[in-house]
């Protein structure tokens, strides 16, 4: 189905193809068409596709067949700006990828990673007034902190909600700033850089995914933080390193992520 909809997209570049899995962790069954056509389409044979992976991906529970879309394999395929790869965490600004994505005049394969417990769930969601902006927002900066703030979190996708209703329930916004990285290829340094700059104090830079050490966006994020730092100290705060993607126990899930949000504000 995926090499369908990868032939229309290139047969018809005006149209917004979009291709969904059920989950992201089935999308392993169309591995040979990513990495042969979406991936490396353009570097081989000047093939261009403006194809949609829509991959349901985040940490809820559900078991190691249903958590995990394998962002590492995406951001290791990502090269020569090949394609876009996202983590929209708002309605708004997936709705500004998907305009953006219709819009562009040269066509480049676009993966989103989205959590299905944010479908509708209120921190998702986007007033009218968000929608009429001009344009997505590669990196989110965070309106609350400023020149007490000690420490700064970065974060993708739905941890990134978790971590700022922890934040409230513990009362110290002025000392911790949680930024929100909604598009990690091409990484935006720039926006990053503009960032750390308001947040002169800042001495401490993490990096806090749900995945584990293995997997995710830490060993391509990692880096880029540690340039983008300006002598600030970089850590991580992640799962144990694991052969399987999550655990199959939804109460030991709990534990695990309640751990995360204890190590992000420790």
């Amino acid at each position: 189905m995926l090499g369908f909809e990868y032939g229309f997209s290139r047969d018809a570049p005006e149209t917004l193809v979009l291709w969904e899995a059920q989950f992201g962790d089935f999308a392993n069954g169309a591995q040979i068409l990513i990495d042969q056509f979406i991936a490396a389409g353009e570097d081989k044979w000047g093939l261009l596709s403006g194809l949609v992976l829509l991959l349901p991906h985040g940490y809820e529970g559900q078991g190691p067949e249903h958590s995990s879309a394998r962002i590492e394999r995406y951001l290791q395929l990502a090269a020569e700006e090949n394609m876009t790869i996202a983590q929209p965490s708002t309605a708004a600004q997936y709705f500004h990828l998907l305009r953006r994505q219709a819009l562009r005049p040269w066509r480049k394969p676009l993966v989103l990673f989205t959590p299905k417990s944010m479908l509708r769930h209120p921190r998702a969601a986007s007033p009218l007034a968000e929608l009429t902006q001009p344009r997505f927002a590669e990196l989110l900066g965070d309106p609350e902190a400023g020149a007490a703030t000690r420490r700064v979190l970065l974060a993708s996708g739905k941890i990134l909600h978790e971590l700022r209703a922890e934040r409230a329930r513990r009362g110290a916004p002025a000392e911790i700033a949680i930024l929100g990285l909604e598009q990690l290829y091409p990484f935006p340094a720039a926006a990053l850089a503009a960032e750390l700059a308001r947040l002169p104090a800042a001495r401490e830079l993490v990096w806090v995914q749900e995945e584990p050490g293995n997997m995710g966006a830490l060993a391509y994020v990692l880096p880029l933080l540690e340039q983008a730092a300006g002598g600030r100290a970089v850590r991580s705060v992640k799962r144990s390193p694991s052969a399987s993607p999550a655990t199959g126990s939804a109460k030991a899930h709990a534990i695990e992520q309640r751990a995360l949000l204890q190590l992000a504000f420790a």
